[in-house]
């Protein structure tokens, strides 16, 4: 879906004077919805809703010094109801195969927020708190549990404006937070650089050009060989999860060799801030590599400890194409 600027009512004068102003905050309230929802296809519905709301009440905004805050409050509460109506209720999740609807976030739309530290929007992409892991803990979280977590650890709001942001009394939003963080302490990795995605290593464009390489051979004791003993594999909406090399080797075999059929083209690009391999597969009698897959690579201790594989829907959203030029350079 492509995102449009809200349209309600006559664009003219202020009014298209408040449509600019609020489309400069787009792309941190689609991560902010991503954070609350995990999907990146429900944060655009949630983002587009929060701005057609916001341009909706346009009138009843005094003061346009607030009006981040009041369009995040405007966005958190688009997602609240958005969880409200689902059917989705996580009680702990121990990997993210129990976690369907995650879907990955393209480090080329991250880096359209300010990366200047100094910058308010910057915390918004904090590298630890856009890991896969710490997003999947988030799920985790009643829904107003989790927007008070994320309005004051990882966005760093004062208790005054998390309390404004959920409506509610100081006390009620730091009673929610409390609650939050000892959750979030039993979820997340107890090594902090188990979910802290870092800047990109030599070693791990290093690793990930070698994992692309055995991909395209179809060589799997090659990607086996650069995997930590205790390997993950998962494969978001599906419920499967592998868990050590010896498990993994046949699956990496059966995805790498001839069962699929064709050749494989892989690109490498960055999703939450990880190493990534996006595949094309040209299958027998087709002439041309399509869209196939997404391979985020958690690396630790140079090794790669985790493989998530996402479906090709969000190619577009990477910049990529769904259909490899002939001759398949795009790196």
């Amino acid at each position: 879906m492509t995102p449009a600027t809200p349209s309600a009512g006559p664009a003219t004068g202020d009014d298209s004077g408040f449509a600019a102003r609020a489309e400069r905050h787009r792309r941190e309230l689609h991560i902010h919805c991503y954070r609350m929802l995990a999907s990146y296809d429900e944060a655009e519905d949630a983002v587009q809703e929060a701005l057609l709301r916001a341009w909706k009440a346009r009138d009843t905004l005094t003061d346009d010094t607030g009006l981040r805050p009041w369009l995040y409050r405007i966005a958190t509460n688009v997602c609240l109801d958005l969880l409200r109506r689902s059917s989705r209720r996580l009680t702990t999740v121990a990997s993210f195969a129990e976690v369907p609807w995650l879907q990955p976030y393209p480090d080329g739309q991250l880096d359209e927020v300010a990366p200047v530290a100094e910058e308010p929007d910057a915390v918004v992409v904090d590298r630890e708190t856009i890991e896969l892991a710490f997003l999947a803990a988030l799920q985790v979280l009643p829904p107003r549990q989790r927007a008070a977590f994320v309005a004051r650890d990882v966005l760093g709001w004062p208790a005054g404006e998390s309390a404004e942001l959920l409506g509610t009394s100081v006390a009620a939003a730091n009673s929610a937070l409390q609650r939050a963080r000892a959750t979030m302490r039993v979820h997340v990795p107890a090594r902090r650089s188990d979910w802290s995605a870092g800047e990109t290593s030599a070693e791990e464009r290093d690793l990930l050009d070698r994992f692309i390489a055995a991909h395209e051979s179809g060589d799997a004791a090659a990607a086996i060989a650069l995997s930590a003993q205790d390997l993950r594999v998962t494969m978001p909406p599906h419920p499967m999860c592998y868990d050590g090399r010896d498990a993994i080797a046949p699956l990496l075999a059966q995805a790498f060799g001839p069962e699929l059929g064709g050749d494989w083209r892989l690109v490498a690009t960055r999703a939450n801030r990880m190493p990534t391999a996006a595949s094309y597969l040209r299958r027998p009698g087709d002439t041309a590599h399509r869209a196939f897959k997404f391979d985020v690579l958690r690396i630790r201790d140079g090794a790669i400890a985790e493989i998530t594989t996402f479906g090709p829907d969000l190619f577009p959203a990477f910049g990529l194409p769904l259909i490899l030029p002939e001759g398949g350079a795009l790196r």
